[in-house]
């Protein structure tokens, strides 16, 4: 088995400064980094992560607590992991993913030493979870919020992102809009009250009563969306999904419903992203979520806890950012 040593005599420095290099713990000249990088490359080194835990009290491990990982994750939680799972990486440290929906799922991770940190997503207004993460004193940052902000936090700014996006339909011409979003739960994610407070905030101005519906995830709750939008709010001419799963089925729905996009029915889905929106016909105008950013931020600012960096914000929120497709045109004339 190749050792630090073995590295350090190929690059002709001392096992200090490959420790160094590879547990990110001092800064080291570009040159010399550069020497110990090729040498670890050419002797297929590979750190002995058990060994670096007992010696150092540490793991350099993050669990990514997802409750859904039994269920298909959607396009933008891919993106989540893959930005806090970057971010980690950049500063020396591992991303595992930890499914947790209930208490002995929890009580494993917390008991067992096995984490230096945990990034907490699908967060809830009232969620026990976090309340089991501050007890622990495991450092943690949040993918959401709870109703009290108190915990550091990164999440997508709905309020700003639902206001935009009916800004842009409304600059359209059209004055009823729809929304589309998931059901609420027991457990429901806190995005989901967000999304309809900034919603009904946005069209108050409007002075038509609000059209809210809540489907599943799926190409069949898209389906349903669109015959209650066909069907019960005939009169909406434009709709806000917030509801990534159903918006393939959405569209599929009113054109199977004799109706079609935008003619009849100008489409925004907001909190997705725009690679989801090109798939389907007609390309989706979208407000792509800055998933990839905060993912990254996420596990930026739990390793800054973790290291005792004092000058990090504790919290940020990003907007979407509206990507136009050929989903939104002017208001039919009835």
């Amino acid at each position: 088995m190749v050792t630090m040593r073995d590295v350090a005599e190929r690059a002709n420095v001392s096992i200090a400064t490959v420790s160094f290099v590879i547990n990110g713990t001092k800064r080291v000249a570009p040159e010399t980094r550069a020497r110990i990088e090729a040498a670890i490359e050419e002797l297929n080194y590979r750190r002995n992560v058990v060994a670096r835990a007992l010696a150092s009290s540490r793991t350099r491990i993050l669990a990514l607590l997802h409750p859904d990982l039994e269920s298909r994750a959607n396009a933008t939680v891919i993106q989540f992991v893959m930005g806090a799972a970057q971010g980690a990486r950049e500063r020396g440290y591992d991303l595992v993913l930890w499914p947790v929906n209930d208490d002995d799922q929890m009580s494993h991770l917390l008991a067992g030493g096995l984490v230096d940190g945990a990034l907490l997503m699908e967060v809830r207004f009232r969620d026990s979870r976090v309340e089991r993460l501050v007890a622990s004193r495991l450092p943690f940052t949040l993918i959401g919020r709870t109703g009290d902000d108190d915990p550091p936090y990164v999440d997508i700014d709905f309020a700003t992102t639902v206001h935009q996006a009916v800004e842009h339909l409304r600059g359209h011409g059209h004055e009823r809009i729809a929304l589309v979003t998931q059901p609420r739960t027991g457990h429901e994610p806190g995005r989901i009250a967000r999304v309809e407070s900034a919603y009904l905030d946005a069209i108050a101005p409007l002075g038509h009563p609000p059209a809210v519906i809540a489907v599943e995830g799926t190409s069949a709750g898209g389906r349903e969306a669109a015959r209650a939008l066909c069907e019960e709010f005939p009169e909406r001419t434009a709709v806000v999904l917030v509801n990534e799963g159903a918006s393939a089925g959405l569209v599929k729905g009113v054109r199977a419903l004799g109706r079609a996009v935008p003619a009849d029915l100008s489409v925004i889905s907001a909190a997705t992203t725009r690679e989801l929106g090109e798939m389907i016909e007609p390309s989706l105008t979208v407000m792509a979520a800055p998933a990839p950013q905060l993912g990254r931020l996420a596990a930026e600012a739990l390793i800054d806890q973790l290291e005792g960096v004092q000058d990090a914000p504790p919290s940020v929120l990003l907007p979407c950012t509206l990507v136009p497709g050929e989903s939104v045109g002017p208001p039919p004339r009835r």
